[in-house]
C-alpha cells in the first residue's frame, strides 16, 4: 500500500474514534436485520435485529452512521454487549484503537455498567474482544484462541 492509503485509512479511523468519543446516540431508529454474529454461529443461523432495545437500536444505528465505512454491521445487545463487522479497510494495527474508541463511546451512551466489545473480521469471524469493568475503569482484550 501506498503512503496516502494508509494516511486516508488511520485518518479515518481516528475520526471514529473522535466521533465515538465525543458524541452521544441520538436521532430516530430504524429496524434492520442482520446476520448472527453474537455467538460465532454460522451466518444461515438466522437473523437479528441490530439492537434488542430502543436506546440499544438508536446507537447501533448510529455506529453504522458515523462510521464513515468502517464498519459494516452492528449489533447492541442488553445494553452491555456491543458487536461489530469492520469493513477491510481496517488495518489489523488498527483494530485494537477501533475496539477502544467503541468501547469509550458505548460507555459513554451505557454508564454504569461492564461492557463487552466484540470485533469481528469482515468475514465474521470474532478477532478481538474488550472488556470495560466499571470498578477498576479498565478495558482488557482477549483474542480468541
Amino acid at each position: 500500500m501506498n503512503f496516502p492509503e494508509n494516511a486516508r485509512k488511520l485518518f479515518s479511523a481516528f475520526t471514529l474514534a473522535f466521533i465515538l468519543i465525543f458524541t452521544t446516540a441520538c436521532g430516530a431508529s430504524t429496524t434492520q436485520s442482520i446476520s448472527s454474529i453474537a455467538t460465532n454461529q454460522p451466518a444461515e443461523y438466522g437473523q437479528l435485529a441490530r439492537g434488542n432495545s430502543a436506546q440499544g437500536q438508536n446507537f447501533g444505528d448510529w455506529v453504522i452512521k458515523t462510521s464513515q465505512g468502517l464498519i459494516k454491521d452492528v449489533y447492541v445487545r442488553d445494553n452491555n454487549k456491543l458487536g461489530v463487522v469492520i469493513s477491510p479497510k481496517v488495518l489489523p494495527d488498527d483494530v485494537k484503537t477501533l475496539a477502544k474508541s467503541l468501547t469509550q463511546g458505548f460507555r459513554h451512551n451505557f454508564p454504569d455498567r461492564d461492557l463487552t466489545v466484540f470485533v469481528y473480521a469482515p468475514d465474521k469471524q470474532l478477532i478481538l474482544t474488550a472488556h470495560y469493568d466499571t470498578q477498576s475503569k479498565q478495558i482488557e482484550y482477549q483474542q480468541p484462541s
